[in-house]
């Protein structure tokens, strides 16, 4: 459930980012835009606003690969991190079954010692 509470909100993360470059290449967009319009330069024009387009793109797709990046990292960590809880709780339920199987021979022992001894006292 963790998981995919950081999922969202390093997606959300990366949205807002990419709303407010996209922002910003449209404010460079326009004045641009108002720029040549004075000096009537449509195709210039044509030709910024394609490659502002392009350069929008590389950086979403640099975006988009390092918050996939990010993500791997995480859900890496993550999936080490419950390795490393169920090979602990494994270790302790395996602890506590030696222990009881420990008790139970100690008890066998036991149980032997004193009849060994009766058999013994009996023979005397």
């Amino acid at each position: 459930m963790e998981l995919e509470e950081l999922e969202e909100k390093l997606e959300e993360e990366e949205f807002e980012e990419l709303e407010e470059e996209l922002g910003e290449l449209d404010e460079l967009k326009e004045a641009e835009l108002e720029e040549e319009e004075g000096r009537g330069g449509r195709r210039r024009n044509w030709r910024r606003e394609e490659n502002l387009k392009e350069k929008l793109e590389e950086e979403e797709e640099q975006l988009e690969e390092e918050l996939k990046q990010e993500l791997e990292e995480e859900l890496e960590e993550e999936l080490e991190e419950l390795d490393d809880e169920k090979l602990e709780e494994k270790l302790e339920e395996l602890r506590e079954e030696l222990e009881e199987e420990l008790e139970e021979k100690q008890n066998i022992y036991y149980k032997n010692n004193i009849i060994n001894n009766e058999y013994y006292i009996l023979n005397l």
